[in-house]
């Protein structure tokens, strides 16, 4: 028998809810033994539904993290309290996965890695979008040298009309941004991993309110009220890195557009390219012919992670465990985190001065 990790999960809300318990209550190697939400009831409910026998219920932080039989905790707050829970968390001797972003602030996110860095404990952060059949399969053909060296790439994180209404989403205290920070996040840190580059030299952005104080506007949600819509509708950004490769990203909640995708990735290679547009397709040339291959994911899967074709919430958490039972590096490192923060920030910096960030 292999050995039973005890978790706790702070933050029992949407995400706790729609993503981590679900799949965590999956394997059989971890019992969920405390829930923590500044609303009793909520974590009192998830405790109910996805807790060990005996767990415990906490409306405090500080208190649920002197159980040193915890040895795993999932922050799954608002932006703005990532950073300092997952320090404590850290300090107190856990392996810690926040949800994403990283924190609200690239000063928050390398406080973090330093707190890893500091207590030699495991730090991961929720970009679940990896292990999607599409990513993994795309990973492995870039980590073969398939697209060759990639210059340019596009990050899409597009809605057209879908703003979350819930929650603290557009409330720009707690989470420091709108769709840049939310969905744009997730397709940059795909992008930034296919193409393995960590880099960045210069980063230029714009951010919209341009239909954030509509009335009564269409939504998937319903709509939203204008007077609480205090972060952005849209932003994008163009980044530059240190090997001149070039990333275009685009995010939006609210935008007039039939192109809708969401954390997906193109990528343009010396040896060919990439897009999760309609599926996974390969482009390039072969004997003075152009070539489109459309890529079958329905069967198999990336021999290195076992289990692709699972959901991915299920394999993120799976591998996870995994990286902390062989003492390995997690999939997502919170190094490769802080670089996402870092680019999102300048984005919106650069939004509000007009001027090129470097970094």
């Amino acid at each position: 028998m292999s050995k039973v990790h005890k978790l706790a999960i702070i933050g029992c809300g949407g995400i706790a809810n729609g993503k981590h318990l679900p799949s965590l209550s999956k394997l059989n190697n971890v019992e969920i033994v405390a829930f923590c939400d500044i609303v009793e009831e909520r974590a009192t409910e998830a405790a109910a539904k996805y807790g060990a026998e005996g767990a415990r219920v906490y409306t405090d932080y500080t208190e649920l993290l002197k159980d040193a039989s915890i040895e795993v905790v999932h922050v799954c707050t608002p932006n703005d309290s990532h950073a300092d829970i997952s320090i404590a968390a850290l300090e107190a001797g856990k392996h810690v996965m926040s949800e994403k972003p990283m924190a609200k602030t690239a000063h928050d996110a390398k406080r973090m890695v330093e707190a890893a860095e500091r207590t030699g404990k495991k730090l991961t952060v929720g970009y679940n979008n990896r292990f999607r059949s599409d990513s993994l399969h795309l990973k492995a053909l870039c980590e073969s040298g398939e697209l060759g060296d990639i210059y340019f790439a596009k990050a899409h994180a597009i809605r057209r009309r879908a703003v979350p209404t819930w929650g603290v989403f557009l409330d720009e205290e707690k989470q420091g941004g709108g769709p840049l920070i939310d969905i744009g996040t997730h397709a940059l840190d795909l992008t930034l991993w296919m193409m393995d580059n960590y880099k960045p030299k210069v980063v230029l952005g714009t951010a919209y309110h341009k239909l954030s104080q509509r009335e009564n506007a269409a939504n998937a949600w319903g709509p939203w009220d204008p007077a609480k819509f205090t972060v952005e509708d849209s932003a994008f950004g163009m980044i530059v890195m240190e090997d001149g490769a070039t990333i275009s990203l685009e995010s939006s909640w609210a935008l007039n557009t039939l192109e809708v995708d969401e954390a997906k990735c193109s990528l343009s290679g010396t040896e060919g390219g990439a897009d999760m547009k309609n599926g996974l397709r390969i482009n390039g040339e072969k004997h003075s012919r152009l070539f489109t291959t459309d890529v079958d994911l329905s069967a198999g899967g990336v021999a290195f992670y076992e289990g692709s074709s699972e959901n991915p919430a299920d394999l993120e958490m799976k591998l996870w465990i995994k990286a902390i039972e062989e003492d390995t590096e997690p999939v997502v490192t919170p190094q490769q985190a802080f670089v996402v923060s870092q680019i999102l920030e300048a984005i919106y910096e650069s939004a509000k001065t007009g001027k090129a960030v470097y970094l």
